[in-house]
């Protein structure tokens, strides 16, 4: 049952007096003395005892504090013009406690703070957090200022290790939480599993609100190499059961999950863990006890989605704000007091938008200095390129600038190889097109125009393939393609994303030669196949360059996960085209570009 927002918003008002302070630790507790009016307005005999508070959520907001893209170096934008950064989310947040009553409040997240932008990986790895006299995270920094209650973990917040995780955790004034995040020799939880918060209302009786923050399964393959032996993570559903009894025993009257988990009930990477990726509705449907979930991880807008629970058929109100900042979740709970306990009587959900507000100068004052040293640093000049290249048609063409991703990581790869067991065999290389809108100019060449063709901190690996497997491999990604008859027009922007699939999840493999017919169903569109001129033999064995994530799972992409592993390296991707520029000092496209693969339609060329 939705909430009238004027009633809502008028009693919140009324009520002016609950007091919404964070536990630090597990089940950390304070309260604030109520306002004289409020103790007033409660003391109304007859009055009936209702009290109406806000739980504000963001998710996936990937190192975002400024409106500002790195890789572009000025101020974001997209098609639907919408506006990105904690800055932003600061001026809502305090417009929303000025209009319920600050008290009224709490504010949480969904985790994937710490990874994104040039700006947090320039605080992980450039200067680092880490090091002795470190800085503080800016997103430490952020968020403490805007006051955040609760954040549970995302898989990101691992991509750069556990010490730089630690130390995030120890800067940060709020707990980070993780239920589901266990150490793999105790198996009791490495992070805070909750917190609990108590509102003060004004009939001298707090509302307890716990929240429960549940992290991503997929952790335990994606950043493998950062948690293996050091911490495992079971599914949300199971986790959630066993918590929120506890919550609920503990005297909590309101029980908030926040889960860094979709809700749409799909995994990305197969049958490889018994658990559930993207569990939110799931945990809903069968966990009693929950009134609201905060989802994030699927980087979808979901201002209200309401999911009926199978034990006690009560509603339960999911909300997933968009990433990076661009929206804000506002949960209006409704309580009342019934038989010596505040009962939940309502939940409605919305989300508001960043870039109907400007950003709050007390977060970009606070940050201004971090800011400026970034830029400066995605400015460095490393090279010159010969002709501009661009993502735009990497979608649908084979490009020079997915070409460039590939021939780096195939000089990289057969270099390590070399005078080893498997240098006899030929290396091919995968990659995707993580922008449509990254580019290299022509003319000189910055750290932002190479960071900008891979915004994400995956490392290289070397894995042995047949051909056989790389024909399946190649008709798995092919699915990306939507089925278009031949003699038709082809509309691009109606060609990829079949299912959903994103661009991320769609691989180009060079070394070889194929066509791809869009034409045929899925599974059956890898035409002429070929190395070297030559039909490719099932049997053959091929190393492939191919990320950490691709290589741990991700995508669910078949073989490649349980093929033998001949070589990794811990630097990132994107650090080693910035070094490969470097040392070349000139990108020549003509010394890399070829044509490998295109698309066809019973053989013949849609481009």
């Amino acid at each position: 049952m939705g909430l009238d927002r004027r009633a809502f918003l008028e009693r919140s008002a009324a009520a002016g007096a609950g007091a919404a302070l964070a536990g630090g630790a597990v089940a950390g507790e304070a309260v604030a003395a109520p306002s004289a009016g409020a103790a007033r307005h409660g003391g109304r005999p007859g009055r009936e005892r209702r009290y109406a508070f806000t739980v504000m959520g963001t998710t996936d907001l990937h190192g975002n504090v400024f409106n500002w893209d790195y890789f572009t170096d000025r101020e974001f934008d997209d098609k639907a013009h919408n506006d990105v950064g904690l800055a932003k989310i600061s001026t809502l947040v305090k417009r929303v406690r000025r209009e319920r009553g600050r008290r009224n409040t709490l504010l949480i997240d969904a985790g994937d703070t710490i990874q994104g932008t040039q700006l947090s990986y320039y605080y992980a790895k450039v200067d680092p957090i880490t090091a002795r006299r470190g800085p503080v995270h800016p997103m430490a920094q952020a968020m403490n200022a805007i006051g955040y209650d609760a954040a549970a973990l995302g898989n990101h917040e691992f991509n750069y290790g556990i010490p730089v995780l630690r130390k995030f955790e120890e800067q940060c004034d709020f707990p980070l939480l993780g239920a589901n995040a266990l150490d793999a020799r105790t198996l009791r939880p490495a992070f805070a599993p909750y917190s609990m918060h108590r509102l003060r209302t004004p009939f001298g009786r707090d509302v307890r609100v716990a929240v429960l923050g549940l992290t991503n399964p997929g952790i335990a393959i994606w950043d493998k190499a950062n948690v293996s032996g050091k911490m495992v993570f079971p599914g949300l559903e199971e986790q959630a059961a066993k918590w929120v009894p506890r919550l609920r025993s503990m005297g909590a009257d309101v029980v908030v999950v926040s889960a860094h988990s979709g809700s749409s009930g799909t995994s990305s990477y197969g049958d490889q863990l018994p658990y559930v990726e993207n569990a939110a509705a799931l945990v809903a449907r069968q966990v009693p006890g929950i009134d609201a979930i905060l989802v994030g991880h699927a980087h979808t807008e979901i201002p209200e989605y309401r999911v009926a629970n199978e034990q006690t058929g009560r509603e339960v109100v999911l909300s997933e704000p968009l990433k990076w900042g661009q929206r804000l979740t506002l949960f209006d709970i409704e309580v009342v007091w019934s038989r010596g306990r505040w009962t939940v009587e309502r939940v409605g959900a919305e989300v508001l938008n960043s870039n109907t507000v400007e950003e709050d100068r007390a977060i970009t004052r606070l940050l201004g200095d971090e800011h400026r040293k970034v830029v400066a640093y995605v400015n460095q000049v490393i090279g010159t390129s010969t002709a501009a290249m661009s993502t735009a048609d990497a979608p649908w063409k084979d490009e020079p600038i997915i070409d460039l991703i590939n021939h780096v990581q195939t000089e990289t790869v057969k270099a390590a190889l070399a005078g080893g067991e498997f240098a006899s065999l030929p290396v091919l290389s995968q990659a995707s097109c993580f922008s449509r809108t990254a580019g290299i100019p022509a003319g000189q060449v910055t750290i932002k125009d190479a960071a900008g063709l891979y915004p994400f901190e995956n490392t290289l690996e070397a894995r042995v393939l047949t051909g056989a497997q790389l024909k399946e491999y190649l008709e798995f990604s092919a699915r990306y393609y939507v089925r278009t008859p031949a003699g038709g027009p082809v509309d691009t922007a109606k060609l990829t994303n079949a299912d959903g699939i994103p661009d991320y999840n769609y691989d180009a493999v060079s070394g070889l030669t194929y066509e791809v017919d869009i034409a045929k169903p899925a599974g059956e569109r890898i035409a002429k196949l070929a190395f070297e001129g030559k039909p490719v033999d099932p049997a053959a064995r091929f190393v492939l360059a191919v990320n950490n994530y691709r290589a741990s799972g991700g995508g669910a992409f078949p073989h490649v996960a349980s093929a033998k592993q001949v070589w990794s390296n811990s630097e990132e991707i994107r650090n080693t085209i910035i070094q490969w520029v470097r040392a070349k000092g000139t990108v020549d496209p003509a010394s890399f570009a070829s044509v490998g693969w295109r698309l066809t339609r019973d053989g013949v060329p849609v481009f």
